[in-house]
This record gives structure tokens, sequence and C-alpha cells, in this order.
């Protein structure tokens, strides 16, 4: 005896929420996931390998500047996946490399890291430019 079965394509985003075109579900699978799914509603599903898509980790997770704006202090976060060289610099609004404050090797883990600019920054925008291996993450922040 045949069964109608209800079928959607599904795309986990990295924040950790399940979309799917037909239906809504959403769910936590992990906070770093971001599969493509087909979801079949008599629970089955199927995954990246059926969808030929390889779930890779980033190297570099959760990158945070805080407190923004900043003062004095520039204090960074986030996450490394596997001991790395890294190189964090800070550059101003038309990519003008301002401050090197690191070249060196992190191992892995939540790092927390905190520099001084030593006045060398104004008020105004720039951007922290975080490089490890291949992968490089940029976010922005201001300066008060």
């Amino acid at each position: 005896m045949g069964r109608n079965l209800l079928k959607a394509a599904c795309l986990t985003l990295l924040s950790a929420l399940t979309l799917c075109s037909g239906m809504t579900r959403v769910y936590a699978k992990s906070p770093y996931d971001h599969t493509i799914s087909q979801h079949i509603w008599d629970g089955t599903e199927a995954f990246g390998e059926d969808n030929n898509i390889k779930d890779t980790e980033k190297l570099i997770n959760n990158v945070k500047v805080f407190y923004n704006p900043i003062a004095e202090q520039i204090n960074l976060s986030f996450k490394l996946a596997k001991s790395s060289s890294v190189s964090i610099k800070v550059m101003d609004a038309l990519g003008n490399e301002i401050l090197q404050l690191m070249n060196g090797n992190l191992d892995s883990g939540i790092q927390n890291l905190s520099f001084e600019h030593g006045g060398k920054l104004t008020t105004g925008f720039y951007f922290v430019r975080v490089v490890a291996g291949s992968e490089t993450v940029v976010k922005r922040f201001s300066v008060r």
C-alpha cells in the first residue's frame, strides 16, 4: 500500500535554525552546524553526502570585539578549532594597516586577548582582521 510522504529541502544555518521550504521546522543541532539536508516527514533524513555537500568546520569561530565602542583597550575573543599561526591587525576604513596586534602561534580553544592601542586610534570606525591558516575574519568596531 503506497503512502504520501511530505518532503522539503532544508538549510541549517550557523544560527542553528533549520529553514525548510513548504513547512516550518526549527530546531538546534549544534551552534556551528551548516549542513543542507532533505527532511522526509516519515522520520528519515538525508544529509550532506546525498546532496554532495561537505560539512567542514571553520578554523576561526565566534570572533567578537568588545566593548564596542572601545576606549583605550581592544578586547577580542574567538575560538580556534586547532593550534595555528594567527595574525591580528587593525585596519582603517580604506584598508590601510594601522596596528599589528599579534603575529604568532595560538593553541586551539577559546582565546580572550586584550591589546592597548596606545592612542594610535582616533575617534572613528576601524576593522580588526584575524587570519589563521587560509581563513580571514574581519569585524568592525568603533573608537570613542
